[in-house]
Protein backbone atom coordinates (compact mmCIF):
# COMPACT_ATOMS: atom_id res chain seq x y z
CA UNK A 1 0.00 0.00 0.00
CA UNK A 2 1.29 3.40 -1.00
CA UNK A 3 -0.97 6.30 -1.92
CA UNK A 4 -0.41 9.90 -2.90
CA UNK A 5 -3.36 12.07 -1.87
CA UNK A 6 -4.02 15.28 -3.82
CA UNK A 7 -2.09 17.35 -1.28
CA UNK A 8 1.22 15.74 -2.19
CA UNK A 9 2.01 13.51 0.76
CA UNK A 10 2.59 9.83 0.35
CA UNK A 11 0.95 7.52 2.87
CA UNK A 12 2.62 4.12 3.18
CA UNK A 13 3.39 1.28 5.52
CA UNK A 14 6.76 1.56 7.22
CA UNK A 15 9.16 -0.18 9.57
CA UNK A 16 8.32 1.03 13.07
CA UNK A 17 11.88 0.16 14.18
CA UNK A 18 13.62 2.36 11.59
CA UNK A 19 15.63 5.38 12.68
CA UNK A 20 13.27 7.83 10.94
CA UNK A 21 10.24 6.20 12.57
CA UNK A 22 11.97 6.50 15.96
CA UNK A 23 12.42 10.26 15.41
CA UNK A 24 8.76 10.67 14.48
CA UNK A 25 7.59 8.60 17.47
CA UNK A 26 9.76 10.69 19.80
CA UNK A 27 8.24 13.88 18.35
CA UNK A 28 4.77 12.38 18.87
CA UNK A 29 5.56 11.64 22.50
CA UNK A 30 7.00 15.11 23.15
CA UNK A 31 3.88 16.67 21.61
CA UNK A 32 1.34 14.72 23.69
CA UNK A 33 3.47 14.80 26.81
CA UNK A 34 4.05 18.55 26.65
CA UNK A 35 0.31 19.12 26.18
CA UNK A 36 -0.43 17.01 29.27
CA UNK A 37 2.18 18.70 31.45
CA UNK A 38 1.16 22.20 30.30
CA UNK A 39 -2.44 21.45 31.20
CA UNK A 40 -1.75 19.79 34.55
CA UNK A 41 1.54 21.29 35.76
CA UNK A 42 2.04 24.46 33.63
CA UNK A 43 5.34 23.20 32.21
CA UNK A 44 6.84 21.13 29.39
CA UNK A 45 8.04 17.57 29.80
CA UNK A 46 11.61 17.02 30.81
CA UNK A 47 14.04 14.98 28.70
CA UNK A 48 14.09 12.41 31.50
CA UNK A 49 10.30 12.06 31.41
CA UNK A 50 10.40 11.56 27.64
CA UNK A 51 13.07 8.87 27.95
CA UNK A 52 11.13 7.12 30.69
CA UNK A 53 7.93 7.20 28.62
CA UNK A 54 9.70 5.86 25.55
CA UNK A 55 10.98 2.96 27.63
CA UNK A 56 7.55 2.30 29.14
CA UNK A 57 5.68 2.52 25.80
CA UNK A 58 7.63 0.53 23.23
CA UNK A 59 6.20 0.51 19.72
CA UNK A 60 7.73 -2.72 18.46
CA UNK A 61 4.33 -4.44 18.49
CA UNK A 62 3.20 -2.14 15.67
CA UNK A 63 4.81 -4.52 13.19
CA UNK A 64 3.83 -7.71 11.39
CA UNK A 65 2.59 -10.29 12.00
CA UNK A 66 0.22 -8.79 14.61
CA UNK A 67 0.52 -5.08 13.88
CA UNK A 68 1.43 -2.47 11.31
CA UNK A 69 2.73 1.09 11.14
CA UNK A 70 1.72 3.73 8.62
CA UNK A 71 3.59 6.96 7.90
CA UNK A 72 3.02 10.00 5.72
CA UNK A 73 5.83 11.73 3.86
CA UNK A 74 6.02 15.13 2.34
CA UNK A 75 9.09 14.94 0.15
CA UNK A 76 11.73 13.29 2.30
CA UNK A 77 10.23 14.38 5.62
CA UNK A 78 7.91 12.18 7.69
CA UNK A 79 4.93 14.33 8.69
CA UNK A 80 2.62 11.84 10.35
CA UNK A 81 2.11 8.32 11.61
CA UNK A 82 -0.31 5.87 13.14
CA UNK A 83 0.03 2.28 14.24
CA UNK A 84 -2.29 -0.63 14.80
CA UNK A 85 -1.96 -3.90 16.69
CA UNK A 86 -4.23 -6.85 17.22
CA UNK A 87 -5.61 -7.17 20.73
CA UNK A 88 -4.18 -10.29 22.42
CA UNK A 89 -6.75 -13.10 22.41
CA UNK A 90 -9.00 -11.06 20.05
CA UNK A 91 -7.77 -11.49 16.48
CA UNK A 92 -10.87 -9.63 15.22
CA UNK A 93 -10.10 -6.43 17.18
CA UNK A 94 -7.23 -4.04 16.53
CA UNK A 95 -6.09 -1.07 18.62
CA UNK A 96 -5.05 2.18 17.05
CA UNK A 97 -1.87 3.65 18.60
CA UNK A 98 0.51 6.60 18.13
CA UNK A 99 -1.69 8.79 15.90
CA UNK A 100 0.35 11.90 15.12
CA UNK A 101 0.46 14.66 12.52
CA UNK A 102 3.19 17.29 12.71
CA UNK A 103 1.83 20.79 13.42
CA UNK A 104 2.66 22.08 9.94
CA UNK A 105 0.52 19.34 8.33
CA UNK A 106 -2.50 19.66 10.60
CA UNK A 107 -5.77 20.77 9.03
CA UNK A 108 -4.79 19.40 5.60
CA UNK A 109 -6.77 16.14 5.65
CA UNK A 110 -3.67 14.09 6.38
CA UNK A 111 -5.04 12.62 9.61
CA UNK A 112 -8.06 11.23 7.76
CA UNK A 113 -5.78 9.73 5.11
CA UNK A 114 -3.66 8.09 7.82
CA UNK A 115 -6.78 6.67 9.49
CA UNK A 116 -8.00 5.24 6.18
CA UNK A 117 -4.63 3.59 5.58
CA UNK A 118 -4.36 2.12 9.07
CA UNK A 119 -7.92 0.80 8.87
CA UNK A 120 -6.90 -0.98 5.66
CA UNK A 121 -3.89 -2.41 7.51
CA UNK A 122 -6.19 -3.58 10.33
CA UNK A 123 -8.46 -5.32 7.80
CA UNK A 124 -5.39 -7.01 6.31
CA UNK A 125 -4.56 -8.30 9.80
CA UNK A 126 -8.05 -9.81 10.02
CA UNK A 127 -9.65 -7.21 12.29
CA UNK A 128 -13.31 -6.30 11.93
CA UNK A 129 -13.21 -3.62 14.64
CA UNK A 130 -10.70 -0.88 15.47
CA UNK A 131 -10.70 0.70 18.90
CA UNK A 132 -8.64 3.35 20.66
CA UNK A 133 -8.34 5.35 23.83
CA UNK A 134 -7.39 8.98 24.12
CA UNK A 135 -7.44 11.92 26.50
CA UNK A 136 -10.22 14.46 26.94
CA UNK A 137 -7.87 17.39 26.27
CA UNK A 138 -6.98 16.08 22.78
CA UNK A 139 -10.11 17.69 21.36
CA UNK A 140 -8.87 17.81 17.77
CA UNK A 141 -8.19 14.07 17.79
CA UNK A 142 -11.57 13.32 19.34
CA UNK A 143 -13.33 15.41 16.68
CA UNK A 144 -11.37 13.60 13.96
CA UNK A 145 -12.35 10.18 15.26
CA UNK A 146 -16.02 11.14 15.37
CA UNK A 147 -15.86 12.56 11.82
CA UNK A 148 -14.30 9.30 10.65
CA UNK A 149 -17.11 7.16 12.08
CA UNK A 150 -15.70 6.21 15.48
CA UNK A 151 -18.22 6.09 18.31
CA UNK A 152 -17.64 6.45 22.01
CA UNK A 153 -17.70 3.10 23.83
CA UNK A 154 -17.35 1.97 27.45
CA UNK A 155 -13.83 1.80 28.85
CA UNK A 156 -11.93 -1.28 27.72
CA UNK A 157 -8.66 -0.60 29.56
CA UNK A 158 -7.28 1.32 32.51
CA UNK A 159 -4.43 3.24 30.88
CA UNK A 160 -2.90 6.07 32.88
CA UNK A 161 -3.97 8.61 30.26
CA UNK A 162 -7.09 6.89 28.88
CA UNK A 163 -10.11 9.10 29.53
CA UNK A 164 -12.36 8.37 26.56
CA UNK A 165 -12.67 5.27 24.36
CA UNK A 166 -13.79 4.88 20.74
CA UNK A 167 -14.44 2.02 18.33
CA UNK A 168 -15.36 1.58 14.69
CA UNK A 169 -16.66 -1.44 12.83
CA UNK A 170 -14.64 -1.95 9.65
CA UNK A 171 -16.63 -2.58 6.49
Amino acid sequence: MSRTPPTGWVVERADVTSAESAVLLRDYLVDVSDRWFRLHEDRDSTPEEIEQSLAEMPSGDLAPPTGDFVVARSGERLVGCVGVRLVPDRSDVAELKRMFVRPEARGTGLAGALLGAVEEAARDLGATTVRLDTRLDLVEARALYRRQGYVEVPAFNEGDYAEVWYAKTLR
